[in-house]
């Protein structure tokens, strides 16, 4: 028997009931309110990267209890005037009494004493390099997904979160979201029986820059937003304009994700929410597939992850509508997931039901106030760097074997590519930075 949820009723499931609580400890410990943080109990937010992503998240932190927004930093001049005119319209409307700056660069942010937590919603690039220097600063983190741009950046940041004894949030959003959840408490709970296969679906691998060269605007430091990347020459495409008066937000996401210099393609973009839950699901939040065969390689239709239990993973879709979500596949029944609906094999399977929530996907769920009541408790949130870093290497590893056409072996334990001296020096595992750029 198959069941299907509609859109309204995916958005209207129930937070996890005490069923749950076994799976899922340490989220539900992370959204106990606690007492009063030190001072005055008010945690101050600093914003790395004011794009579009920035506004979903800037809008679900503006309406918490007990946080201010006082800064903002970005390379692209009309986007800090944009991030400084909403968060004074927000204030305005409080009545709250609230300083507010900006700054081009992001290490003048960092720099302030008075600021606890940062927002990290820049390209995947940026993303290593804020978040060490985030962490050396003391600060606590909540970073936009894909963790980062290269294995070692994410070795090397999970260090570092720990050396400085900081939080370290990460965007995948889904795993607060109560149907993932009963998704995920169904097939580790066993009701679909052994699982065999899993189909995650999420796009295109990412392809060569190919975009023609473009003016830079006048208020956008280029140099600075290619930072440790190699030199690219500007398309609009990479940084989507906006304008203040008439008010114009991004029309498209920016472009950078799509090409391989900079992004990761659909293989990061998406595959940092589904292949999260598929490894998440599997019980793999500590290792990972030891094998992983690219699309194309001796008649391999689809990329192809293999784990060293014989569950077989592929990027397949799983409906004609090619949605982006995960299938589970046991051998007494299926589970199929995404953001917009649950179908399962048998009605006992389905989430309860519960109250609608409006707004973006970031603030119908509670990942944001999970973040910063783990900041308050000083306990990891429902996404911690371990597991942002392991999917993150799922996604990675798919795009090194699409890369090199071939298939590459991995060692999950040692973090290490097995017998591999092309896959070790690919730019994916651990690159080169341009000139006056480490880690």
């Amino acid at each position: 028997m198959s069941n299907q949820l509609t859109r309204r009723k995916f958005f209207k499931t129930a937070a996890v009931g005490a069923a749950g609580v076994a799976l899922f400890p340490q989220f539900l410990a992370s959204c106990i309110q606690n007492k009063k943080a030190d001072g005055d109990g008010i945690l101050r937010l600093g914003f790395i990267g004011l794009g579009q992503q920035a506004m979903y998240l800037l809008a679900g932190y503006l309406g918490m209890e007990g946080v201010q927004v006082v800064a903002g930093s970005d390379v692209y001049g009309v986007k800090r005037e944009r991030f400084l005119k909403r968060v004074n319209a927000r204030y305005a409307e409080t009545g709250e009494e609230v300083a507010v700056e900006t700054y081009e660069n992001y290490k003048d942010l960092i720099a302030r004493d008075d600021i606890d937590v940062v927002v990290i919603a820049s390209p995947d690039h940026w993303h290593a390099f804020m978040a060490i220097d985030a962490c050396n600063a003391k600060k606590h983190i909540y970073l936009e997904k894909p963790l980062t741009f290269t294995i070692k950046e994410g070795q090397m940041l999970r260090q570092a979160v720990r050396d400085n004894g900081v939080v370290l949030g990460v965007g995948s959003q889904q795993r607060s979201d109560a149907n993932f959840q009963h998704a995920v408490k169904m097939v580790q709970e066993g009701r679909i029986g052994k699982i065999e296969r899993v189909n995650a679906y999420v796009g295109a691998p990412p392809k060569p820059y190919d975009l023609p060269e473009e003016p830079v605007p006048a208020d956008l430091n280029w140099p600075m937003w290619l930072g440790p990347s190699e030199y690219l020459h500007y398309n609009a495409q990479l940084n989507p304009p906006i304008s203040l008066d008439p008010e114009q937000n991004e029309q498209f996401w920016g472009a950078w994700r799509w090409y391989k210099e900079i992004g990761g393609g659909f293989t990061t973009d998406w595959g940092a929410h589904m292949f999260d839950i598929a490894q998440w699901g599997l019980g793999m939040d500590e290792s990972g597939p030891v094998e992983v065969i690219p699309a194309g390689y001796e008649g391999t239709q689809f990329l192809t992850f293999k784990y060293a239990n014989g569950v077989v993973m592929t990027e397949e879709p799983f409906n004609e509508q090619k949605t982006k979500g995960v299938k589970f596949w046991g051998d007494k029944g299926w589970i199929e997931i995404s953001r917009e609906h649950f179908l399962a094999s048998d009605e006992s399977l389905l989430p309860p039901a519960a109250e609608v929530s409006e707004g973006a996907y970031e603030t119908q769920i509670p990942h944001l106030e999970n973040f910063i009541n783990a900041v308050k408790t000083k306990s990891d949130p429902v996404v911690p760097v371990e597991i942002g870093h392991r999917s993150c290497t799922v996604c990675t590893l798919g795009n090194i074997a699409d890369d090199l056409q071939r298939p590459v072996k991995w060692d999950p334990a040692t973090e290490k590519f097995v017998d591999d001296a092309e896959a070790d020096g690919h730019r994916l595992f651990n690159k080169s930075y341009s000139e006056g750029y480490t880690l």
